[in-house]
């Protein structure tokens, strides 16, 4: 049986995009980062093989492919909260005009240009 272990994102700059994505998710480095290499893990987890995702920033010298073929969905019990907090972080709001009506999403990208949604876990609740 698989499971996802690690998720790798390509950036540019890999101090910028760890401070954001640290502070996203509150995530911590699994070791000390190179120059081109960081693996950040959530802080309860205590082996690599442990379960819990976690996140590598790679710095490759590829530009970013738009749109992107992958993306990461991040739950949240208060979407417009996490929305406000993560573009103070460095987010930035993607404009994009393929939301349906009644969509439960909003897209983002990190300091690097990676997209993400950020998901209201709430409105499932409510339906």
């Amino acid at each position: 049986m698989l499971s996802i272990g690690t998720i790798v994102l390509t950036v540019e700059d890999i101090a910028r995009a760890g401070e954001f994505w640290r502070a996203a998710l509150g995530y911590v480095n699994r070791g000390e980062p190179s120059g081109d290499w960081v693996i950040l893990d959530p802080p309860y987890k205590e082996h690599w093989d442990a379960p819990g995702a976690s996140v590598a920033l790679s710095v490759t010298g590829y530009p970013q492919a738009y749109p992107p073929r992958i993306h990461l969905d991040l739950y949240a019990d208060d979407q417009a909260a996490e929305v406000t907090r993560l573009l103070a972080l460095g987010a930035r709001e993607v404009d994009w005009h393929g939301y349906p009506e009644d969509a439960d999403w909003v897209v983002l990208e990190d300091t690097e240009g990676n997209r993400f949604c950020v998901v209201d876990t709430a409105a499932d609740t409510a339906a």
